[in-house]
């Protein structure tokens, strides 16, 4: 019981510091940054790829360890669009991670003009990621369990 509710606290906090470094990329983003400013975003972005590492293994955790049957997870429609979504989350961050990685490299005053795409990718993350905890209320109430005949 006791490690069921440190793996599902470690669950949830790492989903709070995964979204909070998305944000913090957000928030730190500009049209034109310095290089050492992309530097910093790129930190975030490290955070970021550490938390999710922690999310699915505390996540997979609870699917095949700890908590309900697998079968709870395995056969509801629910978790895996969150799981799906989440997936989607991790392939659209890999364009701003490839991006902060090749432009922090140089003059750390010089200049770097931040494709818009950039900026939206970053945006469509914490669209996707706003509705994890949605999902997750649903998947709690029993919504998307198959019926019994």
């Amino acid at each position: 019981m006791t490690l069921e509710i440190l793996i599902r606290y470690l669950h949830f906090i790492s989903l709070m510091f995964l979204v909070t470094a998305v944000i913090g990329q957000h928030y730190l983003l500009r049209k034109e940054m310095k290089r050492s400013e992309i530097a910093c975003v790129q930190k975030l972005d490290i955070l970021y790829a550490v938390m999710v590492v922690v999310v699915l293994a505390t996540g997979f955790a609870q699917w095949f360890w700890v908590g309900k049957p697998a079968d709870f997870y395995a056969n509801n429609p629910v978790f895996h669009t969150k799981v799906s979504l989440f997936l989607i989350v991790g392939v659209i961050s890999a364009y701003p991670s490839v991006f902060f990685g090749k432009q922090k490299k140089g003059d750390p005053n010089e200049l770097v003009d931040v494709p818009s795409t950039i900026t939206w990718s970053i945006r469509a993350e914490l669209a996707l990621l706003a509705l994890m905890p949605l999902l997750a209320t649903l998947m709690a109430k029993g919504i998307g369990i198959p019926i019994s005949e």
